[in-house]
């Protein structure tokens, strides 16, 4: 059975867009399809949309959509390729780009994926199950001090030492192999956690994070985008977290204020090399949108446009 996947912000993120229907456009994350479903209909015949997604299941969706509406491409692999993509298909620049970051709604509710907890399933973790390392191999291998440290910096995790250090003496004793172990492992090394959330959530979190570069490629992504926009083409960036959110802010901050010039060097603006400038603040989900789909409660959609 096909498993729903509510796109959020979606109606704040179309807008913010400024879609043109002869416009060119990028979706670096096709999940299902709500976002470039979206687009399409208000692009015009002349208009076109490149879809991008690591996931399997979503390239099927994608491909899917591309054979019905000539209007679409989509492409596996990462946004953090986009230049390339987007120079594969001729275009010299777009209008838009957008990213819904992190994980998708089907993958969290599939126990085979291994993203979640809350069933029992294959410790595999990847957006790709076809490229890199499972999580079940890298905890597997990973020193304590690795461990420790993913944790640390992609789960904001306090314990994270105790948490590593219980990882590596269960693997002493068997394989961790599975989500269920795996969070049982942490619930039993955690000597406190927030009301209301499992203990393993931050670390389930970092280590997503980790297997799937999801930082590195974000950093990636965001300097492509900018290369590939077109003047008053527009980059909106939905994050769920505030690794996510933080590196979003800081490369619209900079890029809104230019080349790093000494003090006291006579300089104009325009010498200054300010590639964007911010559009509004950062927007959050309506209190309906979160009663309705509760996964979207931690969204952040920021917007910036090519100067």
């Amino acid at each position: 059975m096909a498993k729903r996947h509510l796109s959020v912000l979606l109606d704040e993120a179309i807008e913010a867009l400024q879609i043109r229907p002869d416009g060119r456009y990028v979706d670096c994350t096709f999940g299902r399809g709500g976002h470039s479903r979206a687009i399409l209909q208000r692009l015009g015949d002349d208009g076109a949309l490149l879809g991008i997604d690591k996931d399997p299941e979503a390239v099927a969706v994608g491909e899917a959509l591309s054979s019905v509406d000539g209007r679409f491409r989509l492409q596996r692999g990462s946004y953090a390729d986009l230049a390339v993509m987007v120079a594969d298909l001729g275009w010299a620049a777009v209008d838009g780009v957008l990213m819904d970051l992190g994980v998708s709604s089907p993958q969290l509710d599939d126990p085979e994926r291994g993203f979640s907890f809350l069933r029992d399933g294959p410790l595999d973790m990847r957006m790709d199950p076809d490229v890199g390392e499972s999580a079940e191999g890298w905890l597997n291998r990973a020193t304590e001090r690795e461990i420790t440290k993913v944790l640390k910096e992609y789960g904001d995790e306090r314990f994270s030492r105790r948490i590593a250090a219980a990882i590596v003496a269960e693997r002493s004793e068997q394989p961790i192999v599975g989500t269920k172990q795996l969070a049982d492992v942490i619930s039993k090394a955690h000597p406190s956690w927030e009301k209301g959330k499992h203990p393993a959530t931050r670390s389930f979190q970092a280590i997503r994070i980790h297997i799937n570069r999801e930082l590195e490629d974000l950093r990636e992504g965001l300097s492509q985008a900018v290369d590939v926009l077109g003047v008053e083409g527009r980059l909106a960036v939905i994050s769920f977290h505030s690794l996510e959110d933080r590196i979003v802010k800081r490369f619209i901050r900079d890029q809104a204020q230019g080349d790093s010039i000494p003090k006291g060097v006579p300089v104009t603006v325009d010498q200054m090399n300010c590639r964007l400038k911010a559009v509004g603040g950062p927007v959050k989900p309506s209190i309906e949108e979160v009663e309705a789909n509760p996964r979207a409660r931690s969204a952040v959609l920021r917007v910036a446009e090519r100067l």
